[in-house]
């Protein structure tokens, strides 16, 4: 396994390193109010911005929330080890924030 692998599936309850979330959390809470808002602003729009372009493939009725509970259902570890990836970028986006 590689080490990238290694860490992105540690031990949630490790004391010493914690999981991507964990330390996301951890950051989001300590971090100036600030530029935890902006980053999360961010986040929120890409959402957005992601969930119309979808919608625009889509019909009318298209129901995004139904079609993303099936996508987990059928891809629950890509999609789990996609959302660590993330939470590692966001902790980054806001620890590279705070020194300026």
């Amino acid at each position: 396994m590689s080490n990238i692998n290694k860490w992105l599936n540690e031990d949630e309850n490790d004391i010493f390193l914690g999981s991507p979330k964990s330390k996301f959390f951890d950051i989001t809470k300590l971090a100036n109010s600030e530029i935890v808002e902006n980053e999360i602003d961010k986040i929120i729009e890409k959402y957005a911005i992601m969930e119309l372009l979808l919608s625009k493939e889509h019909k009318d009725d298209f129901d995004i929330n139904k079609m993303l509970k099936q996508y987990i259902l059928e891809n629950l570890d890509e999609v789990e080890q996609m959302k660590k990836g993330l939470y590692i970028e966001f902790t980054g986006d806001i620890v590279s924030r705070l020194d300026s």
